[in-house]
């Protein structure tokens, strides 16, 4: 029986992963990180592929080491300080290339890679008697039953599932594709309509169009606005959550409407907003704001119309519509419904504050742990990204931290 099992190897999991190892006296051999890619990170590495991201938004301190600094001291000795971008007002920010070098770097140094295990998690029950967690796999050779991995503790780190918001008339045209679901943007094409307001779409749009090969429109709902983060940085410090978040009760519409207002969705950097705006100036971009209520192939090209009676067409459409709501993926709700775990508005799980853990209706103990976008009702607007990983990460490890061990047996 593992101590920990990680359920997920991107950026939170792998955080996680490590702040266990350092902060508690579990062993390397008491802690695993099930993931279904080929190596940690590899499903933000496609996403930032996808999308043809070369920078972040975050900060310099914000990366998966656990050392604030340690991603700027990579840069100094290595005489890549240049790859930490200035930002107006705000700290300096690395390129893509840099944070995932020094991910690399992190990862190798701390052999986390020996700690994954390729696999799915199907469901997650109790034990028969009662001392922990199953997690049920399916089998290695794709046949017969699943394997099951026996734990302590679990800690779910799972992103938004690989779900994505797609709009009711994106359905059935093969021509409109999801930017993280399949698009391939080495594929040539002509012409090309990418969807949204927000940075992946003025990203991926910016970046076509500088190829200088094919014509690139941004079709965006509504006028394109800034915001430097993905939220007031004051949602960073524990207390500010505290404050403002935990004052209203875990799990209720409340919180849900306060973590909402306090994102900046659909927003794009300044920084990206004038270079956008500058390809835009010089012919191969342009910018059109409003609903599609249709879509249709008609000879070889999608056609996307407008409420406004426009109309768009292109070789292809691209949607960089965000992500599905996490609170309702089909995973989280057979977890839920297994374990017995109680859930809030729209969804939303009901932690404990102080742990992380997710509470049990029937008030039992729980040993299920939640970071990410999945604990956006206790961690605030910042849950899913990499300051959240931290502010996560010292709640939950304190917490199994300070659990009684049980003697290790064998998975």
């Amino acid at each position: 029986m593992f101590e920990c099992v990680i359920v997920g190897g991107g950026i939170h999991g792998t955080y996680v992963c490590q702040r266990l190892l350092e902060d508690t006296t579990l062993e390397r051999d008491e802690v695993l990180v099930v993931d279904p890619h080929e190596r940690l990170l590899e499903s933000f590495r496609r996403k930032a592929d996808a999308c043809e991201m070369d920078e972040l938004r975050s900060t310099f301190v914000h990366h998966i080491g656990t050392e604030p600094f340690g991603l700027e001291s990579f840069a100094e000795g290595r005489g890549r300080t240049d790859e930490l971008l200035p930002t107006p007002g705000y700290p300096q920010r690395p390129t893509l290339s840099l944070f995932l070098d020094y991910a690399d770097y992190v990862i190798a140094g701390n052999d986390l890679e020996r700690l994954h295990r390729q696999a799915n998690v199907d469901a997650i029950r109790r034990t028969e008697c009662g001392d922990g967690l199953v997690l049920e796999t399916p089998a290695a050779d794709g046949a017969g039953s699943s394997e099951a991995i026996r734990t302590r503790n679990c800690v779910l780190a799972i992103g938004h599932g690989g779900r994505y918001r797609k709009p009711a008339w994106a359905d059935g045209v093969d021509s409109v594709t999801h930017v993280w679901d399949g698009f391939d943007p080495e594929t040539p094409a002509e012409e090309t309509i990418v969807v949204g307001g927000g940075i992946t779409a003025a990203q991926l749009a910016t970046c076509l169009a500088e190829r200088e090969r094919e014509a690139v429109t941004l079709c965006s709902r509504h006028e394109l606005e800034t915001a430097t983060s993905e939220a007031d940085p004051r949602w960073i410090n524990w207390n500010h959550i505290e404050n403002h978040l935990h004052r209203q009760p875990a799990g209720s519409q409340d919180r849900y409407e306060i973590v909402r207002a306090a994102r900046n969705d659909a927003t794009v950097p300044q920084t990206l907003l004038e270079r956008l705006e500058s390809v835009a100036d010089d012919g191969p971009l342009s910018v059109r704001c409003g609903d599609i209520c249709f879509a249709r192939e008609v000879d070889g090209q999608v056609r996307l119309l407008l409420e406004t009676g426009g109309c768009l067409s292109a070789d292809r459409a691209v949607l960089a519509t965000g992500f599905a709501p996490v609170f309702d993926h089909p995973f989280v709700d057979r977890v839920a419904s297994e374990l017995g775990l109680e859930r809030g508005y729209r969804g939303m799980p009901v932690l404990d504050d102080e742990t992380l853990a997710w509470s049990r209706a029937d008030g039992g103990e729980s040993s299920l742990f939640v970071t990410g976008a999945l604990a956006a009702g206790t961690v605030g607007p910042f849950a899913g990204n990499i300051a959240g990983a931290r502010r996560a990460a010292d709640r939950l490890t304190g917490a199994i931290a300070t659990k009684d061990r049980l003697p290790l047996a064998a998975d």
